[in-house]
């Protein structure tokens, strides 16, 4: 047993500490001392992880009564254990980022006594750990994710082929896979080899580009092309199947939430599985996040906070959730491209001050309370127009227009509109 004199605020009197590893966890107990007023006794103790052990590491605590138990978030060895003491016990699960302790002196028990220490004081917040249920349908999404991105880099190793035949198909068709490029490549495959036959399997809007594809179907076409694009071909055929597969399977456990897919739909640039992935990452619960910045914090579409000695330093954004992240990021992209919205023209008065990038995040930021705000409210997106800014202030846009026709050496006067 071993006394720590304490000199910040105690919520918690006896209070426990885990700190995890893949093949063993130490835990420390924070318990007042017997033997003299003021102090802490610690006791740390060495667990396997298995589930008996995880076990014996329950019975441990509960013994000792503790009234809170803190663990760092490590890796993925969390789970297991989480999920057993979770029920039983007043369990926070901590992000490392947090707790960073004072290199030098870092050891298992002092990081399991530092947590416990933290806990007892109430200097650590809990991270979000939804419930099973969305934890199993984050699994698929994220797996359907995987899915998808490696069906592109198939896509990706095919074109790659096709430039070493001296073809220039992906020049001429924006989507080698499409049913005019699938058919092309079929047909290559089963050994024609003429331009001319090969251009008029073209479909659709493709045929207007029927002079250009035979120009882009010369090449040489070898035994050894044939085998790699089938190859390409039926592993871009099976990655497809399997995103079906997961498809059904998602949408069967997503089938009593359609009211809230589609509110999440209604917002731009977030489609049917788009809608999908953010209800599976966040729960669909928005009371998990007081206010909207708080969701925007916990994705990380928001700016840190680094002020010392009264001087405001860099405010990049921290790590958050990185497959809402990248969600958001590729929403961002296409919310943009219709110059009539709300979203393109906050783009656009950001990026004039402060770069695309900037203004790409700045967007994510927008969509993050959007969600929120959908979701808590119950209410669909609206949109408030790209001429909301000028509308607000219209002045300011007066003053910009002037300041834009006097660099171009010009004048301008405003008059009121008089109508009949």
């Amino acid at each position: 047993m071993n006394r720590q004199d304490v000199k910040d605020e105690v919520i918690h009197l006896r209070s426990a500490g885990v700190d995890l590893g893949k093949r063993f966890l130490l835990a420390c107990v924070r318990t007042p001392s017997t033997k003299r007023s003021g102090t802490w006794s610690l006791e740390t103790e060495r667990f396997g992880t298995t589930r008996s052990e995880v076990r014996r590491l329950l019975t441990w605590l509960t013994e000792h009564e503790v009234e809170v138990v803190v663990m760092e978030a490590t890796a993925d060895y969390w789970r297991g254990v989480y999920y057993v003491l979770q029920p039983h016990l007043n369990l926070m699960l901590v992000n490392p980022a947090h707790l960073k302790g004072i290199r030098g002196r870092k050891s298992d028990p002092s990081d399991a006594a530092f947590l416990a220490r933290a806990g007892a004081s109430g200097m650590v917040m809990a991270s979000f750990v939804p419930e099973r249920a969305v934890r199993e349908l984050r699994d698929l999404t994220r797996r359907r994710t995987e899915l998808v991105r490696a069906a592109g880099w198939e896509v990706q190793r095919l074109e790659k082929e096709l430039e070493d035949t001296g073809m220039k198909l992906t020049s001429v068709l924006t989507d080698v896979t499409g049913v005019s490029g699938r058919a092309i490549l079929e047909a290559l495959v089963a050994g024609e080899r003429d331009p001319g036959q090969l251009a008029g399997l073209a479909v659709g809007k493709a045929r207007a580009k029927i002079p250009a594809l035979i120009e882009a179907l010369d090449g040489d076409f070898t035994d050894h092309h044939v085998f790699m694009v089938r190859h390409y071909l039926d592993e871009i055929d099976r990655f497809k199947s399997a995103v079906t597969v997961f498809d059904a399977r998602i949408a069967g456990l997503l089938a009593e939430r359609e009211h809230e897919l589609d509110l999440l739909d209604s917002i731009p640039g977030i489609g049917r599985m788009a809608a999908e992935i953010i209800w599976a990452e966040t729960g669909g619960d928005m009371n998990q996040f007081p206010t909207a910045g708080h969701l925007a914090s916990w994705i990380g579409v928001c700016p840190g906070q680094n002020e010392s000695a009264g001087v405001s330093k860099s405010g990049k954004t921290r790590p958050g959730n990185s497959n809402l992240k990248r969600l958001l990021g590729v929403a961002a992209m296409a919310a943009i491209r219709n110059k009539d919205t709300y979203l393109a023209a906050y783009f656009r008065r950001i990026s004039a001050r402060r770069g695309g990038k900037r203004a790409v995040v700045a967007v994510m930021h927008k969509l993050a309370i959007a969600i929120w705000h959908v979701l808590h409210d119950d209410v669909p997106y609206r949109d408030l127009g790209a001429d909301y800014f000028t509308k607000r202030d219209p002045e300011r846009a007066m003053r910009r227009m002037i300041k834009e026709a006097n660099s171009l050496g010009m004048t301008v006067r405003f008059e009121p509109i008089t109508t009949s």
